[in-house]
């Protein structure tokens, strides 16, 4: 592998994770503090979630055609750095009306011009043969990322109190605009490095599209492996949401303190780079589909221990084992859902279009799961409430497995000639 090669893959890692690191990763890790400093509950948070994805669901299909008609270089840049600067908007500690807006805002930002962009850089860069490499690489690097940047954001936190006794409301919200602020400087600089360094990421052999016509695109649109794919990343992504519990699961059950919450939640991100590369490695070697299949049964009985109510402060141990084992599946299915598409034969020159479309339906849950996770967690405070979320990991995990058994059937069947453009 050349340098340059590296210094590409890396770059896509780096600006995967961190355009996400202001609106998602730090709640994942600091949820129980976001919510005491901006004085907001399980549902306002939902709702804030549920605009970003109303408009991001907007933003992926046309995003999609934006991959395939201009240069990555620029629109990934252009996307990290717009999101860097409503991270200093949030470090205002603004009411919730304004927390909403800043999270419709990044539902353009962190999506329009950037995700499928994203997406097809990475797909390029694994070409024929590597695609579950690419692809884990991408995911396990941004999960690298992610830990880094938790546990980064906890020690910057954890300093920044006088102590870990966090009942001083001034003293909580001083810390948290400190992680605040270091996390949006350190995207805007993502932001100018990847339009330095991406410049020569498109492949000369690859058509850039200088007009989208409907049907041009009309033989992706009507392959059904591009629905099931979509399908796939909507149970996979309902777990990936779910993980935003799990430092609350240990504040609300085991009991646990502000920090050491915001450590649980940091001890899950770091099974991310683990699932993920190893899944995508697995993938080249046996089958993405197969790994898909694997990774959705792990989560299977994974949160169905958590739904029994059987992982308290009395059974640590079988918590932490369960919570890696989940993690395992909702981390290696990141590194796998998009794997799959050169199985599914989607023509490489209409990746972002097939991607806009996948991703219409398959980020759904960024609408729905944050107000229905609020609703079960406020409704029913403590162990009951996080077992009811637990309860819809299960359904969808179990949906998951159908849609990958017939996304094969399909891909089995897809004659490639017919899907050459």
């Amino acid at each position: 592998m050349t340098p340059r090669r590296i210094l590409i893959i890396l770059t896509l890692i780096l600006s995967g994770e961190m355009i996400f690191i202001i609106p998602f990763v730090l709640v994942r890790v600091f949820r129980p503090t976001l919510m005491t400093v901006f004085d907001i509950n399980n549902f306002e948070l939902g709702t804030a979630f549920s605009v970003y994805g109303i408009v991001a669901l907007c933003s992926y299909f046309f995003g999609g055609m934006i991959a395939d008609r201009y240069p990555i270089h620029r629109l990934i840049g252009i996307s990290l750095i717009a999101t860097g600067l409503g991270g200093f908007v949030l470090a205002t500690i603004p009411p919730l009306n304004q927390i909403i807006y800043v999270y419709a805002y990044w539902g353009m930002t962190t999506i329009l011009l950037f995700w499928a962009a994203m997406i097809k850089g990475t797909r390029l860069w694994g070409g024929e043969g590597e695609q579950g490499r690419a692809f884990g690489l991408l995911e396990g690097g941004r999960g690298t990322v992610a830990a880094l940047i938790g546990t980064i954001g906890v020690t910057i936190f954890s300093y920044a109190l006088p102590s870990n006794m966090s009942s001083d409301i001034t003293e909580l919200s001083v810390a948290f605009q400190k992680v605040i602020w270091v996390a949006s400087c350190a995207v805007i600089l993502v932001g100018i490095a990847a339009w330095l360094v991406l410049r020569s990421t498109q492949s000369k052999d690859i058509k850039m599209h200088k007009s989208l016509s409907l049907s041009s695109i009309m033989p992706v649109i009507k392959m059904p492996t591009v629905y099931l794919q979509g399908v796939i990343i909507v149970c996979a992504y309902v777990g990936y949401k779910i993980t935003d519990n799990l430092s609350l699961y240990a504040s609300d059950v085991l009991n646990y303190s502000d920090v050491a919450s915001a450590q649980v939640g940091t001890l899950s991100l770091w099974m991310r780079p683990v699932a993920a590369i190893t899944a995508g490695v697995l993938a080249d070697r046996f089958s993405g589909i197969r790994m898909t299949m694997i990774s959705f049964g792990f989560i299977v009985i994974g949160a169905s221990l958590f739904a029994t109510g059987i992982l308290t402060n009395q059974l640590i141990i079988l918590f932490f084992i369960v919570l890696l084992t989940t993690s395992l599946g909702i981390y290696g299915l990141r590194g796998l859902y998009f794997a799959i598409m050169q199985e599914g034969k989607v023509p490489v020159a209409f990746t972002g279009t097939a991607v806009g479309l996948m991703s219409v339906l398959g980020y759904t849950p960024d609408i729905f799961m944050g107000p229905i996770n609020g609703y079960l967690l406020d409704r029913s405070p403590g162990l009951l409430g996080h077992q009811h979320v637990f309860m819809i990991l299960v359904l969808f995990s179990v949906i998951g497995m159908i849609a990958t058994y017939y996304f094969k059937k399909y891909a089995d069947r897809i004659d490639e000639d017919v899907v050459e453009l």
